[in-house]
C-alpha cells in the first residue's frame, strides 16, 4: 500500500490556468469568502492537485474553489501539485453527505419534484445515490438515462436541493449509527457510489461536472502550507518558464534550510 512507502517530494509546477480542467463544480458558499481572502493575501498556502489528462492538459483532482477563485481574480497561471493516478500515491474515494438543519418531509418532497429523477424505496446498486433516513428508511435515487452528462446533471440537481436549504457536512464515515451519534441533529445520510479515475477524466473532458464535495482524492505526500508569494504567481511580466525556474529554486532553498517536514501518518487538523 502507498501509505507504507515514503512519498516523493511534491511535483510542484506553475501551469497556464486554461490547461487545467475541473471535474466538479466549485462550491459557491465556500468560494465567495475564499475569493476575498486570496484577494487580500500575500501568500498562496495549499496548491490544488492535478493529474495529467494527455500530453498538454491536466484534470483538477482537488481544489476546485481555489481554481475558480484564481480565475475570477484574473490569474493566468496556477501553482499546482502534479500527482498522476498511476503513481501509486493517489487514492480515489468518495465523501458521504450528512444533512442537518432541515426536516425529512421537505427533503423528500423536493427530491420527488425533480424532473428525470426516480426515487424508490430500498437499495439499488445502480443508483446515483442512496438516502438513509434517521428513522431507518432507505431510498434509491436514479435516472432513466445512462449518459455521463445526464447522470451528473441529475446528481447536481439532487445535491443542490439540500445544499441550498440545509446544513451539509462531508464525511468519510458510512456507519449510520456512528453518524447519528456524532451529528445529533442530522436527518439523513446520502451515500454515493465509488468512482474510478476514468469517471473523473470523463467528467472533466465532457464538462459533465460532479457536484462539489463528492469525489475524495487522498494524496500521499500532499504539499500543504507552501506560503508561496502570490505576487510572483500573478505577475504577467514574468514568463511561465521563469516562474517555474523561480519555483524550483524556492523549493530547493526550502529543502536545504530544512523548512520542509514530511508526515507519513494520517492526521486530523483542528484549525480549519
Amino acid at each position: 500500500m502507498s501509505e507504507h512507502r515514503t512519498a516523493p517530494v511534491p511535483d510542484l509546477r506553475i501551469l497556464p490556468i486554461e490547461i487545467v480542467h475541473p471535474h466538479e463544480e466549485h462550491d459557491s458558499q465556500r468560494a465567495a469568502p475564499l475569493l476575498e481572502r486570496i484577494r487580500h493575501a500575500q501568500l498562496f498556502t495549499n496548491p490544488p492537485i492535478v493529474a495529467p489528462m494527455n500530453d498538454t492538459d491536466f484534470v483538477l483532482l482537488d481544489g476546485a474553489n481555489r481554481y475558480h477563485v484564481l480565475g475570477e481574480l484574473g490569474y493566468q497561471h496556477i501553482l499546482a501539485q502534479v500527482a498522476p493516478y498511476d503513481s501509486g500515491f493517489v487514492e480515489l474515494g468518495v465523501w458521504q453527505h450528512i444533512i442537518s438543519g432541515w426536516d425529512t418531509e421537505s427533503l423528500l418532497k423536493h427530491l420527488h419534484q425533480l424532473p428525470n429523477v426516480s426515487i424508490k424505496h430500498g437499495w439499488e446498486e445502480t443508483a446515483i445515490a442512496q438516502i438513509l433516513l434517521r428513522e431507518g428508511m432507505t431510498f434509491s435515487i436514479d435516472v432513466p438515462i445512462a449518459s455521463i452528462e445526464q447522470r451528473n446533471a441529475a446528481l447536481r440537481n439532487v445535491v443542490g436541493i439540500y445544499q441550498q436549504r440545509a446544513t451539509l457536512h462531508r464525511t468519510a464515515l458510512t456507519d449510520p449509527m456512528r453518524i447519528w451519534h456524532l451529528y445529533p441533529d442530522a436527518i439523513a445520510l446520502i451515500l454515493f457510489p465509488q468512482y474510478q479515475p476514468d469517471d473523473i477524466m470523463q467528467a472533466a473532458r465532457y464538462r459533465a461536472f460532479l457536484p462539489p464535495g463528492i469525489s475524495r482524492h487522498m494524496i500521499h505526500g500532499r504539499a500543504l502550507r507552501l506560503n508561496y508569494p502570490l505576487k510572483t504567481l500573478y505577475d504577467i511580466t514574468i514568463s511561465l518558464e521563469d516562474k517555474n525556474a523561480d519555483l524550483q529554486n524556492w523549493l530547493r532553498e526550502r529543502l536545504a534550510n530544512r523548512s520542509v517536514r514530511y508526515y507519513a501518518e494520517s492526521t486530523y487538523q483542528f484549525d480549519e
